[in-house]
């Protein structure tokens, strides 16, 4: 007992648990009503209609209420509506007899709405609701379950003289924290309190207790709202029931936040994770149709945590405190240990579909989707290209995926012991991985949509999340990237398809959104910095320039934003995993070949080596299983369906968009550009990043590959019409090997799959008009080009683009269209010869050198087949034989495979246009090769080119064999192509055609109807020959009236300006097909700049006129 004599006592624990009391009740206070003794005097009610006081305004409208608030009545809350009475129904016309008169029921009459006994009710209420009394003997009656609040009872007997005999709302404040300040644990000398103490729920958290008092608010709401009351009554009593709610949700928010505020027992999950529980409980499989039906009335249920983040959200959002409240909760699920664990999206217990699942429900909240983007850890400032997956907010979420490197548990779960399982067993096992990373990716693009559209501030924070994940890995699009320095595959595919999922609103089939794309993107926003990026056909200073000159006027919208963003994405992440995996086809095929290596002829088997070699074969065959575990993952997630689909949409949507920046009229695809393009290329298309060409081109090449029936549904046209745009006008593109990328997309388009046996593009390259008009200038072009691309390896380049340009003439030469646009274009009589000449030397050398390495593999196995001198050499001799013979085999093959397809593609053309091929600089040449090529086929040495398994090596003796000679036949009527043949002193001979008529016969080649042919032409040749040298038995020539380079007499004598030489127009006219430079000092070179030399050439005719005429003579005499 206080000594009362004593004017200044000494502080004692109850009065700093007193002063505790009031600070908390402080800080609960609304600042809009200071007057208030309590939270609820300050707060606003949360319903629509007036508070007795007719004083309250309407709240932010977060979200729905829990139940509907009856708007309020005009009439008299003691009489209530008069009920409508039922109207009669319109008796039907009937043959029927009349059936008696019907009892029509009288109107219903409604119960007089009985007014609401308030200090009854809001007793009753409170005391449910709180389960707190200030009665002794109703705590005892029910048990204890109804808490004595002995102490605040005996407060409010000293200050009012009385206890209250009913509870009231004026009170809740009191007796809420009466309530939480109780400690279970906590000792107590009152053995009268002793029992209430011993009954409080043991290990209840006060968390626990509010929301347990939150459900029965809830429940006592809903009983409330099916009563017969007056409407007035109704209103009134709900908008008691949110003031206590309102206080209910203010200390469950604030124990969040500050756990220790009240008497906690002892546990590790109070504060945030008390929150987080039932947010984990919300995933796909949490439905009420899967709940417990045995739940604890103080947890929250599936179905009612939404409604109880709208009220956290009402409650705290308007006074800036819900970041505090909510942000630790949000940090803390989304590090949940579930998307940490290394068997990620394949895990037992799949425990980040409950992060999910408490995910969508927070940013269901507007109010929380805006807090969430404000959390310093959204991006964190000082995260790094591997760390920023980890340490951002949605990072741990993006990073979950199905690729071996990250997740290689999933590759040992789904694809172990590859080589022993079955197509049904793999695709069973892509369909699982496919349907489960659907589902993360579909929630993922629901949270980030949520996100946009919560607030104008989120919006911009998602374009910044977005543009700093491709700003910290810029160096994912080298060359040789360490995967530790950057981020993971998983993660920038998820990014991706979120993006691709943003795009398709304005991606329609009428591209009627694509002039709202800023095409001056990158100089209105520098969200994307290109930096040292190569730009498409401007230097940097250019480009420097086009920005300055083209400075913003207002911020690009979101559309133009998600479109950059989704392209820098791809080219940064998606682009790049195709790369990865496109490398371990690599691999696979360098793990083959050393196997075969160490397999060899089997020859150590039986040795004392065979141990040590059948042990490196066991570990190259571990290494090759884990190889094609790492690509079937790959192809689970690069191959999905959806994925596919929506990445060739927006690439087609892409070419499109790039197609209207070249098109003059800026209208393209509505009508169709006009091709070829201008020479002129504008400057903004030429400033765009080059990356937007080669990311079309790198796609399309992978999945016209990979997946060509995708293209059934869309986009075949468009994929058309970027090949056509980009090969008529190889202007606009300044880099080579892109423009071979699109003659390769071009040639893989055409081979076939399933039932479609020219591909994706073979029937409409027949069809489309644009295809009929401009594939074979864009073809002829291009193979011209492909001579000099200033490339290193441009040498053997052009092969490879010119064997895929025959493939595709192949395919469509039967139609009557491209052969008459191949005429129209042979009427470019300069540039079908230079296409011409290069044919020519394609031939000349493919054939040489395929014919050659086949005499080089016959040999060596010739060597092979001599059983006792072949294994009389030693094991390294051997093997390095071995090693050669694989070697010319690969070169042997590609070198058959494109002489091949360049000699059907010399047949074709002949048969169709001669006049190119008999110009002066092209005949003789032509002749030339034909023999040559003739003579190793049939002449003395063609048994050198018998190989085992020639098939293997794509060589095909009677075809070849076939195709040149037709080549003979298809120009046998030229008189020019006569004397070119007869003029040939190197290959040519008489007996050299007829043994290649005979085999053609013997072997079922030619029919006899064409022998004769080949046969009148050889008659034709043998005269022109004895013509020919009856004219070159001339004697011996002067030295100036011979060309310098091929030593033969000049008919039309030119001086070559810079070098000063005179040499024949047909020699430097052949030169100048296939090298633009001076032969003799390799100046820059044109054939209109040669000068004419009539004087030299009027003394050569007249030499030779005259040593005709002295012949002549002699032979006379």
């Amino acid at each position: 007992m206080s000594d009362n004599n004593n004017p200044t006592p000494e502080p004692t624990p109850q009065d700093d648990a007193e002063r505790i009391r009031l600070k908390r009740l402080a800080k609960l206070q609304s600042p809009k009503d200071s007057g208030a003794s309590s939270p609820l005097g300050a707060t606003t009610p949360l319903t629509t209609g007036s508070s007795p006081s007719g004083s309250a305004t309407p709240s932010k409208n977060i979200g729905p209420p829990l139940f509907p608030t009856p708007a309020p009545s005009h009439a008299s809350a003691s009489a209530p509506p008069k009920p409508k009475p039922i109207p009669r129904p319109t008796p039907r016309a009937s043959l029927q007899p009349t059936p008696p008169p019907a009892v029509v029921p009288q109107p219903l009459k409604r119960k007089a709405a009985v007014p609401l006994n308030f200090p009854v009710w809001e007793h009753q209420a409170v005391q449910d609701i709180l389960k707190v009394t200030l009665s002794k003997e109703v705590a005892e009656k029910s048990q204890h379950d109804i808490v004595w609040l002995k102490s605040l009872a005996e407060d409010l007997a000293s200050d009012g003289g009385t206890v209250p005999e009913k509870l009231s709302i004026d009170l809740i404040d009191q007796l809420l924290i009466s309530r939480l300040e109780l400690d279970p644990s906590g000792m107590s000398d009152d053995l009268e309190y002793l029992p209430v103490l011993v009954s409080l729920p043991a290990g209840q958290s006060v968390f626990e207790y509010l929301v347990g008092a939150w459900k029965r608010l809830n429940a006592t709401r809903t009983a409330l709202g099916k009563k017969n009351i007056p409407p007035m009554d109704m209103q009134t009593a709900f908008a008691r029931l949110d003031k206590l709610k309102e206080l209910i949700i203010s200390y469950a928010g604030l124990i969040l936040q500050e756990p220790e505020m009240f008497p906690q027992p002892q546990r590790d999950d109070l504060g945030p994770p008390e929150l987080i529980k039932p947010l984990l409980s919300l995933s796909a499989l949490s439905t009420p149709l899967f709940s417990s039906p045995t739940t604890s009335p103080t947890t929250l249920l599936p179905t009612e945590i939404e409604q109880f983040l709208f009220d956290l959200a009402r409650r705290f959002e308007p006074d800036n405190d819900i970041d505090a409240i909510l942000g630790p909760v949000v940090k803390g699920l989304l590090s949940h240990e579930s998307l940490f664990r290394p068997d990620g999206l394949s895990g037992a217990d799949a425990g980040w579909r409950g992060v999910i699942g408490g995910l969508e429900a927070l940013v269901s909240v507007k109010s929380i989707a805006a807090m969430i983007t404000r959390l310093d850890e959204w991006i964190p400032a000082d995260a790094t290209a591997t760390t920023f997956e980890n340490v951002s907010l949605m990072g741990p979420l993006c990073r979950l995926g199905l690729f071996g490197r990250e997740w290689p548990e999933i590759s040992k779960s789904y694809f172990t012991e590859p080589e022993k399982r079955s197509r049904e067993d793999v695709d069973s096992s892509f369909a699982t991985l496919r349907g489960t990373l659907k589902s993360l990716q579909s929630s993922l693009f629901k949270i980030f949509d949520a996100l946009v559209r919560a607030s104008p501030a989120s919006r911009e924070a998602v374009l910044q999340y977005f543009a700093h994940a491709i700003r910290l890995n810029g160096r994912r699009a080298g060359m040789q990237v360490d995967p530790d320095t950057v981020a993971s595959d998983s993660f920038m595919l998820n990014l991706q398809s979120v993006l691709l999922r943003f795009s398709e609103p304005f991606m329609d089939a009428n591209f009627s959104k694509i002039d709202r794309i800023d095409p001056y993107f990158y100089a209105h926003s520098k969200r994307i910095e290109l930096g040292d990026e190569t730009r498409i056909k401007a230097t940097s200073e250019e480009a420097t320039q086009w920005a300055e000159q083209n400075k913003p006027t207002e911020a690009p919208n979101f559309i133009s934003n998600i479109f950059f963003l989704t392209i820098a994405m791809a080219h940064y992440g998606y682009l790049k995993t195709i790369d990865t995996y496109n490398n371990t086809h690599k691999q696979m095929d360098d793990i083959k070949r050393h196997l075969e290596y160490l397999q060899g002829d089997g020859s150590w088997m039986g040795s004392p080596l065979q141990a040590r070699v059948e042990a490196a074969i066991k570990l190259v065959k571990v290494e090759e299983a884990k190889v094609r575990m790492q690509q079937l993952a790959f192809e689970a997630g690069l191959m999905d369906p959806e994925l596919l689909i929506r990445s060739i949409n927006f690439m087609n949507f892409l070419s499109v968009w790039l197609i209207r920046q070249a098109d003059p009229k800026k209208k393209h695809p509505s009508p169709l550009v006009e091709l070829p393009l201008p020479k002129e290329v504008p400057m903004a298309f030429r400033c765009l990043p080059e990356y937007i060409v080669e990311d079309i081109v790198d796609y399309l090449h992978f999945a016209v590959q990979t997946s060509p029936d995708k293209f059934e549904l869309t986009g075949k046209t468009e994929l058309l019409m970027f090949i056509l745009t980009f090969l008529t006008s190889t202007w606009y593109i300044k880099n080579p090997f892109l423009k071979s990328k699109i003659n390769d997309v071009l040639f893989m388009s055409i081979w076939g799959y399933g039932r479609e046996r020219l591909g994706v593009l073979g029937n409409l390259l027949n069809t489309h008009p644009m295809a009929l008009k401009h594939l074979m200038p864009a073809l002829m072009h291009f193979y011209i080009e492909v001579e000099q691309t200033g490339a290193s390896s441009q040498f053997y380049d052009k092969f490879n683009a010119r064997r895929n340009i025959a493939y595709v003439l192949k395919i469509v030469w039967n139609n009557p269209a491209h052969r008459t646009a191949l005429n129209e274009e042979a009427k470019n009589v300069d540039k079908f010869v230079k296409f011409v000449n290069l044919m020519i030397n394609d031939v000349t050398y493919l054939m040489d050198e395929s014919l050659g390495e086949l005499a080089q593999i016959h040999n060596i196995q010739v060597e092979m087949d001599d059983q006792a001198a072949w294994n009389s050499q030693t094991a390294e001799y051997r093997r390095e034989r071995e090693g050669t013979l694989r070697s010319l085999e690969r070169h042997a093959s590609g070198y058959t495979t494109l002489g091949r397809s360049t000699v059907e593609l010399l047949k074709v053309f002949t048969a169709e246009t001669k006049a190119p091929f008999m110009m002066p600089e092209i005949v003789d040449r032509l002749a030339a090769m034909l023999d040559y090529n003739l003579q190793a086929l049939v002449g003395p040495r063609c048994q050198d080119l018998k190989v085992r398994e020639p098939e293997k090596l794509k060589f095909n003796p009677k075809e070849l064999l076939g195709n040149v000679l037709q080549v003979f036949l298809n120009l046998s009527d030229q008189e020019q192509f006569v004397q070119a043949v007869a003029g040939d002193g190197r290959s040519y001979s008489k007996e050299l055609f007829d043994r290649a008529a005979d085999v053609a016969v013997r072997r079922g080649i030619k029919t006899t109807t064409e022998i004769e042919v080949l046969k009148a032409f050889i008659v034709r040749v043998e005269e022109a020959k004895a013509s020919l040298q009856a004219e070159e038995d001339l004697g011996e020539l002067p030295d100036e009236y011979l060309d310098p380079l091929m030593f033969t007499v000049m008919k039309d004598p030119v001086l070559l300006p810079s070098s000063k030489a005179i040499v024949d127009r047909s020699t430097i006219k052949s030169h100048l097909l296939s090298d633009s430079k001076d032969p003799f000092n390799r100046a820059p070179l044109s054939i209109e700049e040669v000068i004419p030399q009539p004087e030299l050439k009027a003394q050569i005719d007249t030499f030779l006129k005259e040593r005709r005429e002295k012949k002549m003579q002699v032979d006379t005499d």
